[in-house]
């Protein structure tokens, strides 16, 4: 399905120097669900990996987490994000969005109950995702570009 009328799948993903974490969800539900984590190089992942779960997906549109300062302004760390989602586009093609993602990866070891100690052990960046792409699905007009 491309972009248009109807129902779009999308792919978030939460940007990390040595993980990220992805999502999955579409509109027509609204529903999203943690997919994975790909590991990564100084924020570079496997871009084949990458293309893989694209070409598994399909999905219509792609969505970064911006990881925004409390006060709205931008991080040092959005710039690495916001070379990852243009990366993302100049590779495949595909719509990249900025969402932000304040508080996403607190909120998602919050939700897992994962206490600072035990993060290697069970790495939340999947989840945190999951958050980006709900943020996004309750307001498409969230997106910022790259």
């Amino acid at each position: 399905m491309r972009e248009g009328p109807g129902a779009l799948r999308v792919l978030a993903f939460d940007f990390g120097t040595g993980h990220i974490g992805v999502a999955a969800g579409q509109t027509l539900t609204g529903g999203a669900e943690a997919v994975g984590v790909l590991k990564a190089r100084d924020g570079n992942p496997d871009w084949t990996a990458v293309a893989t779960l694209l070409a598994d997906w399909q999905p219509d549109r792609l969505l970064v987490g911006l990881p925004l300062n409390m006060d709205g302004s931008e991080s040092p760390f959005c710039l690495r994000a916001r070379k990852f989602a243009r990366r993302l586009h100049g590779r495949f093609g595909l719509r990249v969005c900025m969402v932000d993602e304040r508080l996403s990866t607190s909120e998602a070891k919050f939700l897992q109950g994962t206490p600072r100690q035990n993060y290697r052990k069970k790495p939340v960046d999947a989840l945190a995702a999951r958050l980006i792409c709900e943020t996004w699905l309750l307001n498409p007009d969230l997106c910022m570009s790259p």
